[in-house]
Parts: C-alpha cells; sequence; structure tokens
C-alpha cells in the first residue's frame, strides 16, 4: 500500500530482529475474555484476523499464563501442554493468512492474581488485592523462569511469530524490579541487578532455546507511577540488559494496575507518556514501542516522525475500528471509527466477567455474528427519526448494508446527546464520535434531513418498509416546589451553553450526568499567584494533567512521582443525591475512580439521603436525613433523569403501523451510548 505523504512514517516497513513488519503499528495486548466462551479459540481466530486484514502488522494475544500459579483467575488462558499449543494454531494461521504477525504474551500475574496459590517476589500484599502472596523460593523463582522459556517454545509450536514477555503494569516481574514489592535477600533481590536477574535469565534462556528466528518482545515499565517505583536510570538499564540478553523489541507499558494516576481513561491526553518512553529510546539500539492513549493516525505519525520511537502501540483504537491502518493508508482518516477512551465496553467488562466489545463498534469482540455486512436481495427504504447514538448506528449500518436510508433530525446537527457529552471537560473524544458518524453518513449516501421534524402522517404516506424511530430522551423534572425559579436549569440548557451557571452550584441527581455536570462546573479555575497558573491554566494539557495528578518527569524520580498541585476553581459545587449511598457508585470501574478523585480535589461536596422541599430566592430548602438545611447557591442544576421521547411512535402505532423504536426512545434508565449504538447495529442487521 502506497502511504499518503501525512503518515509515510507510520505506514513505512519496520525490521524487529529476523523479521519485517509492514508498517509502525502493533496491536497491543488486551485481556478479551473470549477465550472462555464456546468456540473461543474461532473467536480469537477471527478477531485478529480481522484487525490484520485492516493493516495492523504485528498483533500481541492476552497473557497466558505458563504455570498454575501465573493465573489471574482458575478459568485463565495457559499455555503449558504441546495439546494447548496445538488448539491455538488456528489463531495465527489465520492472522498470517491476512498478511500480519502476531506474538503471544507470556504473563505470570504475581500478587495481582485471583486464585488459592497466590504467589509474588515477597509476601507484600497489592492495595487492589485482599489476598497475600507466598514469596516464591529461589528455586521456585528458577522454575518459573524455565515455566516462561517452556511456554514460549509451546507459542513457536502453535505458529506464533514469537512471544511478548509480560513485564510492566505490576505484574509478577515488573514485583520483582522494584523494592516495592521486593524485599528478598537471595540473588533476585537487593541490589539492582539482582532484581533485573529475573527477567534478564527469562529472556536470555529463552533466546537460548527459540533461536534467532523467534521475534522476543519486552514488555518494559516505562514509568511506574507508584511510590517505591524505579527511577528512570534503573528502567534504563533494564532495558539495556534485557537488549543484551537478546530481546528484538521493547515494549513499553505505564503505570501499574494499583497506581493512583489515570494513564488510559479519556482524562489522560493523548500519548501524554510519550516522554518517558523516549528516553529510553536514546539509550538502546533496538526498535522501541510508545503506548497508551494513541488514538488517531496523526498522533502516530507525529511521534513516530519525531524519533520518540520506532512504533505505536495501539490496543482499543482497534478494537474501534478493525480497519484504521486501511483506511489511513487511504487517505480517509476521517472514516476512522475513533477509540473515545471511555472502557465502557472493553476494561469495564473484563472487570465483570464479560467478554471485551467496543461502545463505538459493537462488532469487536462478535465477529462470528456479525459475519454478513451485505444486505438480503431485496432492497429496503429506511427511515430513521433522530440522529443520536442510536439513530445514526442505525442509518450508518443500513446503508453500509445496501439499503436506502433517510436520516431525519429536528436539529441543525447531527449527534443528540453525544453533544452534550462532548462540551464536558476531558470527554473532548467525542467530537471525534460525532466526527465520524458525518463523515459516515455522506461516504453511505445516507439522505439527511436536518431541522425536520417529520410526523406520523408524513412516514405513513412515504411508505418505508421500516420506520426507525430513535427520538432519545427528555430530562425528568422532579417534583419540587419552586421547580419554575429563575436559578433552576436543566442539564441540557448548561452543556449546551444556552445558560451559564453562578459561583455556587447545587447538582439534583447524582448519576453519570450529574457527575459530568460537575466535572463541567469545577473546570474553569481561578488564577492564585503565577506558579499556580503555570501549572493549572485554564487551557487543559499534559503538563496540567501532570500537575494536578502528582506525575514527574525527571528522570531521577521515583515511579515518575511527586505531590500533587491542587487545583482551585472558580465555583463551588455541591453533588445531591436522595438515595443514601455514597454517590458515584453507577460511574465507570475503570474510569469512575478517577473522575471521582479529581473532583474531590477540585473541592467537589456531595450529600447523600436528600429530600428536597422548595426552591426559592434563599436557595435550595431540603433535608439530609432528619436535618433540615438551606443551600445558599446561585444556581441549581438539575440532573434527575430523563424519560423516553415516546410521541412519534404512539402516533405511528396509532395509524396501525409498527414503527421499531431503539435507544432512549425504548429505555431512558441512563443515557447509555453503549447500548444505544449496539441496538441501532443490531438492529440494521436484521433489514
Amino acid at each position: 500500500m502506497t502511504a499518503p505523504p501525512a503518515f509515510t512514517t507510520l505506514l513505512s516497513p519496520l525490521r524487529l530482529g529476523a523479521h519485517t513488519v509492514r508498517n509502525r503499528t502493533l496491536m497491543g495486548s488486551m485481556h478479551t475474555g473470549l477465550d472462555g466462551l464456546e468456540r473461543g479459540v474461532e473467536r480469537l481466530a477471527a478477531f485478529y484476523a480481522e484487525r490484520a486484514r485492516g493493516g495492523a502488522a504485528l498483533i500481541v494475544t492476552g497473557g497466558f499464563a505458563m504455570n498454575l500459579e501465573a493465573l489471574l483467575d482458575d478459568h485463565g488462558p495457559r499455555l503449558m501442554t504441546p495439546e494447548q499449543a496445538h488448539a491455538l494454531r488456528p489463531i495465527p494461521h489465520a492472522v498470517h493468512a491476512e498478511g500480519g504477525k502476531i506474538l503471544l504474551q507470556v504473563l505470570h500475574t504475581g500478587r495481582y492474581g485471583k486464585t488459592a496459590q497466590l504467589v509474588g517476589a515477597s509476601s507484600i500484599p497489592s492495595p487492589i488485592n485482599r489476598r497475600v502472596p507466598r514469596t516464591l523460593s529461589t528455586a521456585e523463582v528458577w522454575q518459573t523462569i524455565d515455566d516462561f522459556v517452556n511456554c514460549a517454545e509451546l507459542a513457536m509450536q502453535a505458529g506464533f511469530d514469537g512471544v511478548e514477555v509480560m513485564a510492566s503494569e505490576g505484574y509478577l516481574i515488573n514485583q520483582f524490579t522494584t523494592t516495592r514489592c521486593n524485599n528478598r535477600t537471595d540473588e533476585f533481590g537487593g541490589s539492582m541487578a539482582n532484581r533485573h536477574r529475573l527477567p534478564v535469565e527469562i529472556v536470555r534462556r529463552t533466546r537460548r532455546r527459540l533461536g534467532p528466528e523467534a521475534l522476543i518482545m519486552y514488555r518494559l515499565s516505562a514509568l511506574d507511577l507508584v511510590e517505591g517505583g524505579a527511577p528512570a536510570h534503573e528502567v534504563i538499564a533494564l532495558a539495556q540488559a534485557v537488549e543484551a540478553a537478546g530481546a528484538d523489541v521493547i515494549n513499553t507499558g505505564f503505570g501499574w494496575h494499583e497506581a493512583k494516576v489515570p494513564t488510559i481513561a479519556y482524562l489522560v491526553p493523548r500519548a501524554a507518556f510519550r516522554f518517558a518512553a523516549a528516553r529510553i529510546k536514546r539509550a538502546i539500539g533496538i526498535p522501541l514501542i510508545v503506548s497508551n492513549r494513541i488514538n488517531t493516525p496523526d498522533v502516530a505519525e507525529e511521534i513516530l516522525a519525531s524519533g520518540d520511537a520506532d512504533m505505536v502501540s495501539m490496543a482499543r483504537p482497534f478494537l474501534a475500528d478493525a480497519d484504521f491502518v486501511r483506511k489511513a493508508a487511504a487517505g480517509r482518516p476521517d472514516t476512522i471509527n475513533t477509540c473515545i477512551a471511555c472502557n465502557q465496553a472493553c476494561l469495564d467488562f473484563i472487570f465483570n466477567g464479560r467478554p471485551t466489545s467496543c461502545l463505538v463498534n459493537p462488532r469487536a469482540g462478535r465477529e462470528l455474528e456479525f459475519l454478513q455486512m451485505p444486505a438480503p436481495k431485496a432492497k429496503h427504504r429506511v427511515a430513521v427519526v433522530g440522529a443520536g447514538a442510536a439513530g445514526l448506528a442505525c442509518a450508518v449500518t443500513a446503508a453500509e448494508r445496501g439499503h436506502e436510508v433517510t436520516l431525519y433530525e429536528a436539529a441543525p446537527s447531527i449527534g443528540g446527546q453525544l453533544n452534550l457529552a462532548r462540551a464536558v471537560p476531558g470527554k473532548e473524544e467525542f467530537h471525534e464520535l460525532v466526527r465520524y458518524f458525518e463523515a459516515r453518513t455522506e461516504q453511505e449516501g445516507v439522505q439527511l434531513r436536518l431541522g425536520q421534524r417529520p410526523g406520523a402522517d408524513e412516514l405513513a404516506a412515504a411508505k418505508f418498509d421500516h420506520i426507525v424511530v430513535a427520538t432519545g430522551v427528555r430530562p425528568r423534572s422532579p417534583r419540587i416546589e419552586g421547580l419554575d425559579h429563575p436559578k433552576v436549569m436543566g442539564y441540557a440548557d448548561l452543556l449546551s451553553g444556552r445558560r451559564q451557571a453562578g459561583r455556587r452550584v447545587a447538582i439534583i441527581g447524582a448519576g453519570g450526568i450529574g457527575f459530568d455536570v460537575a466535572e463541567y462546573l469545577l473546570h474553569e479555575l481561578a488564577p492564585h499567584g503565577a506558579e499556580n497558573s503555570a501549572d493549572h491554566g485554564a487551557a487543559e494539557g499534559v503538563g496540567a494533567f501532570f500537575s494536578e495528578w502528582g506525575v514527574d518527569t525527571a528522570p531521577d524520580a521515583p515511579g515518575g512521582l511527586k505531590p500533587p498541585l491542587s487545583p482551585r476553581p472558580l465555583r463551588s459545587v455541591t453533588l445531591l443525591q436522595r438515595k443514601p449511598e455514597k454517590p458515584g457508585r453507577t460511574l465507570g470501574l475503570s474510569t469512575g475512580w478517577a473522575l471521582r478523585a479529581r473532583l474531590e480535589q477540585r473541592g467537589l461536596q456531595t450529600l447523600s439521603g436528600c429530600t428536597y422541599e422548595r426552591i426559592d430566592d434563599a436557595g435550595l430548602h431540603l433535608r439530609v436525613g432528619a436535618e433540615a438545611r438551606v443551600l445558599d447557591v446561585d444556581t441549581i442544576v438539575i440532573c434527575a433523569g430523563q424519560e423516553s421521547e415516546t410521541t412519534l411512535a404512539d402516533a405511528l402505532r396509532s395509524q396501525g403501523l409498527a414503527p421499531q423504536v431503539i435507544g432512549g426512545a425504548e429505555l431512558a434508565a441512563e443515557l447509555d451510548a453503549l447500548r444505544a449504538i449496539d441496538q441501532g447495529t443490531r438492529l440494521a442487521m436484521t433489514f
């Protein structure tokens, strides 16, 4: 494929040991959960093959345990026998058939494991795991090294091009390399050389066993982001040692799983941690891969062209769009379905014991369910009313399948509630989702009717084969005396910019929208001195992110940490909810903690168990338990849930028609783009 001038470096080949990859993209490792399903290997083969078909040059599987103590849980993937290796053969075969290369990741979870046989470098538990690990004996460490090597040999027998030795994110090897959880006194503890002995021996013995043809990638923790983590000189020394031991390429990871700094959530600036990869790159002679929050070809190209890395790892972006590389190579990056770093259907699904997928691309991980994209022989005329997430997904998918689609939207632009989401600081990636749908509606020939609200008579007269109602939701109004007071506004008025909030604000409703509104209100920061304004100006950026979360870019900073600086917002905000439980319970597992921490740092106050009595000039009168209070606020923002907008659907049914209702119009329990896009896509597949 010929690279457009904008992505010349990204799409150029690269030599990795005895192998040449066709471009500079790596689909990084992720837990998928697909292996535990019926036809698991077939599902994984289809999943990875689709990414290779879309242009991914090199793929790394999710982690495979090399012994029982290495397992994440009792049902986790493992590679310990020739029979297991034989069963995996369809995976590399499928990737090779599409022109890609694939490595098997060898992973020992160490003290992160959720099994009875938990082991670690030392008997120091992780703050995110209640289990206490048993210290591996010296003999057991040497046996673990042998188990790593045996697993790598089995991976080659299965047909993989090599292995990735997983040694970042706080897993077992990473645990050995730092003083945080290694207080050993044998040959694997104490000095830096001793703490590095485990990974160096794994790489050295793997190279000796597999020979020069195997591709060995080492996943290095470039920035631990935990107290007691490694300073840069130790990280660089380890990189140089594994290079000398026989590694072909070093991949970088950032942050242990127990770190209190977000590394892949939507509020992390793009490519924020590249600085740590760049200083390793300058110290080694083999290729280096940079990762984390690289989600567009423009960002990838800039990093590679600068010389900060030789390759970019993009795991979730290949979930969002398997054709990422193909579209970039065709000069159509506007049609890439960009990862918005929401984590809702990838990490959060895995944490809940569900197989991974993707909010913006429900086909991800479900390739066997979406085999046939062409429509049946009969071409249908489809009307979709409402260009929010559900309606857009339905319209684009139906048009992609060959149907004639007319998409109506009452507003002057598409997006619906997505336009409110992208107004929230940190959720700017939703701009990319709206941009994607704009490009795809044009590309697929969807007839877009903006500023039009068709009635039931008009739709009936047009004799469409299918009428899809995706009219969304309307905000629910709670029963509170004084709700018409000038202090009161709805969340849509605020986030759309139609109204402005005062300095003292109460938010009624502590669901996801309530937290988004709090983030919106507390984002604007007050200047208080030149030193602070330099770190916390109104414009967010990598520097402001590092200051607020306490990330230190100095090479001598252990773990890359420093004391965080607390910003001073312009407003005081109180978030209220009726339920007596702690607010934020429904937020995402992998992102909610960071949002709660960020808002707490910015002074958000919360009250639970509230009963609202009235609103007047004095403010919001309420009871918290038995205590009567008055909140003297300038603005009260209502985020009390939504109701389905069913007017059109009801009118169509009254005429004897059977509209198909999706998204918020069908269920308004929460504004849920994940469910809306999935539902819209699946419905269109039935036409």
